[in-house]
C-alpha cells in the first residue's frame, strides 16, 4: 500500500473538512453525477482528505448505489488504506485515491464512469487523450486560455489495484500538469485542492470528452 508517505503540498487546502461535512458533500456529488449518467449503478468512488498528520481520508464504501448514496456510505481510512472508522468496506480503488493524494497533494479525488470517458479511453492508443482549442479548458485550475493543450493520460485497467496504483503514480509523474487521468475501459479520475475544485474539473473534463468524441464521429 502507501506505507505512510506524506502527500505533496502543491494542491491541498486547509483547514480540512470534518468527516460529516466531507461525507455529506461527497454523497451529494455522487448523486449529482449519477443523475448526469456519470456514475451508473454502483460505479464510481469519491474521497476527501480529513487530515495530513496522520493522513486520513473519507472515502465511499464499496458496493453502494451512487443514486442513493448518503453520509452513512463513507468510511475513514489511513495512509495504508485501512479502515479506521465507519462501517462497510472501503472502495476497492482506495489505493488509487491515495496515489493521487500523495502524488498531487489533492484535497479531494472523484472517479466517474461516463460513456464518453470510456469511449475515448478505448479509442486512444498513444498514451493520452489530447484536449485543445476549446473554451471550457479554462475550467481547469491554472488554465487561462483555450489554446492550452491538456494531456489526459490513459492507463490500462487491471484488477490488481496495487499495480494499478503504481501505474497511476507513474502517469502523474509523466504528466505533471494533468488535471485528470483515464483508466482504459473504466473511467475518469480527477482531483482538486478541495471538493468544489475537483467537481469543477470533472464537469469540465466530461464536457470536453463528449465534444472531442462527437467531433471525431464517435456518436
Amino acid at each position: 500500500m502507501m506505507q505512510g508517505r506524506r502527500p505533496q503540498a502543491n494542491l491541498v487546502a486547509v483547514p480540512f473538512p470534518a468527516f460529516d461535512e466531507a461525507a455529506a458533500g461527497l454523497a451529494a456529488t455522487a448523486r449529482a453525477f449519477h443523475a448526469r449518467g456519470w456514475a451508473p449503478a454502483t460505479a464510481g468512488n469519491y474521497s476527501a482528505v480529513l487530515s495530513l498528520d496522520p493522513l486520513r481520508l473519507a472515502i465511499s464504501a464499496s458496493g453502494a448505489d451512487k443514486g442513493t448514496l448518503d453520509s452513512g456510505h463513507f468510511v475513514t481510512v489511513d495512509a495504508d488504506g485501512r479502515r479506521v472508522s465507519g462501517s462497510g468496506r472501503p472502495s476497492d480503488e482506495t489505493a488509487l485515491h491515495l496515489a493521487v493524494v500523495l502524488g498531487r497533494g489533492a484535497g479531494a479525488v472523484l472517479h466517474t464512469h461516463s460513456v464518453w470517458g470510456t469511449v475515448l479511453s478505448q479509442a486512444t492508443r498513444d498514451g493520452a487523450v489530447v484536449l485543445s482549442g476549446l473554451e471550457l479548458l479554462k475550467g481547469l485550475s491554472g488554465v487561462k486560455t483555450h489554446e492550452h493543450v491538456e494531456h489526459v493520460p490513459v492507463i490500462d485497467n487491471t484488477q490488481d489495484y496495487g499495480r494499478l496504483a503504481t501505474a497511476v503514480s507513474g502517469a502523474l509523474a509523466a504528466y505533471p500538469e494533468c488535471h485528470g487521468l483515464l483508466l482504459r475501459g473504466h473511467g475518469l479520475y480527477a482531483w482538486g485542492a478541495d471538493l468544489a475544485e475537483a467537481r469543477r474539473h470533472v464537469e469540465a473534463l466530461e464536457f470536453l470528452f463528449e465534444v472531442v468524441g462527437r467531433l471525431a464521429g464517435r456518436t
